[in-house]
């Protein structure tokens, strides 16, 4: 399948989340998530974005995130990435330690950022880990009642101010919408109508025109916004086209793979994988992926038999919905 369009603009606002490959654990210890939240702390100054909240659970996590400069996706590798290499080196492992890319969804900011934090601040209840909120250490929430000192690099004041300019009374007031939660099933998210986008028909139109316009001034940054592809559904393509398992695929052994070729390819030119992402994968250099793709590509002007495979697997890539 196709994955949903990634969209980058100043003072953009997202719930993010991202998960550990096979769904495992991305912390094993406490001193993980204490890691993984001091390079969550890194990024406000780093890259001018602000944190509304945050909740890290055993095998993945979520945000709330709003970027003042429209760079989601730097913002993204830099956490996931550096996050990988510590965990990597702490662990003796190499390769991918989440699930593809972060899934990040657009929130019109005035309508859901209230229901949406609530909902990321239930989650341990959720899980069943704890029976309160305040009662899970790994949270933004702590912070939004009062339970914890502020941290500099949390932006608690714009969802405490929609209740009361008394800091107090807001704390209360949130503490009590978020408990009414606790006895609602709803999610925020089940209004749903755009795969990317929660927010009303008016703002929804307003990012769709917004993306008109970017991909017609053909701003560099429209790449951001065209369909990409993820990379379990390139490695299941391939294993499903060449009839032989993804673990196959992989295998530098097998005389001449071209799927394994094309698989280079495609994940280089379709996903915003780095080339060490995806070299941990296939268990090669980094400099190997940009070779194959490279050999790949000259191979097709010379083959063009080839040349319509690969142009045929990229069409079904990118029309799957």
């Amino acid at each position: 399948m196709s994955r949903p369009l990634r969209i980058e603009y100043d003072g953009a606002l997202y719930h993010i989340t991202s998960r550990g490959n096979e769904k495992n654990p991305i912390y094993r210890k406490g001193e993980d998530y204490q890691r993984f939240l001091e390079i969550l702390s890194e990024l406000p100054q780093r890259y001018g974005v602000i944190l509304h909240g945050y909740v890290l659970m055993g095998n993945h996590y979520h945000l709330l995130l709003e970027t003042s400069k429209g760079n989601i996706t730097k913002v993204m590798h830099y956490l996931n990435a550096t996050y990988t290499g510590y965990f990597n080196r702490k662990y003796n492992r190499v390769g991918h330690l989440f699930q593809g890319r972060y899934k990040g969804i657009l929130i019109e900011k005035e309508r859901y950022l209230l229901s949406v934090s609530r909902y990321i601040h239930l989650n341990p209840i959720r899980a069943m880990i704890t029976k309160l909120p305040e009662e899970y250490r790994w949270s933004s929430y702590p912070e939004y009642i009062g339970k914890e000192k502020k941290k500099g690099w949390l932006m608690s004041d714009w969802i405490l101010g929609q209740y009361s300019r008394d800091e107090s009374k807001a704390k209360r007031q949130y503490k009590a919408f978020v408990e009414e939660g606790l006895t609602l099933k709803e999610s925020p998210f089940e209004s749903f109508k755009e795969g990317t986008i929660l927010g009303s028909e008016d703002f929804i139109d307003g990012i769709k025109k917004l993306m008109k316009l970017k991909k017609h001034r053909e701003i560099p940054e429209s790449r951001r916004l065209t369909r990409s592809i993820k990379y379990e559904d390139i490695m299941a393509m391939a294993s499903k086209i060449f009839g032989i398992r993804e673990d196959e695929v992989k295998e530098a052994g097998r005389r001449n793979n071209l799927s394994r070729k094309i698989c280079l390819y495609l994940l280089r030119k379709h996903t915003e994988m780095s080339n060490e992402e995806i070299a941990g994968n296939f268990g090669i250099g980094y400099t190997a992926v940009s070779q194959a793709a490279a050999r790949l590509k000259m191979e097709m002007k010379e083959n063009q038999r080839l040349k319509k495979t690969v142009q045929a697997i990229e069409k079904r890539l990118l029309s799957e919905e």
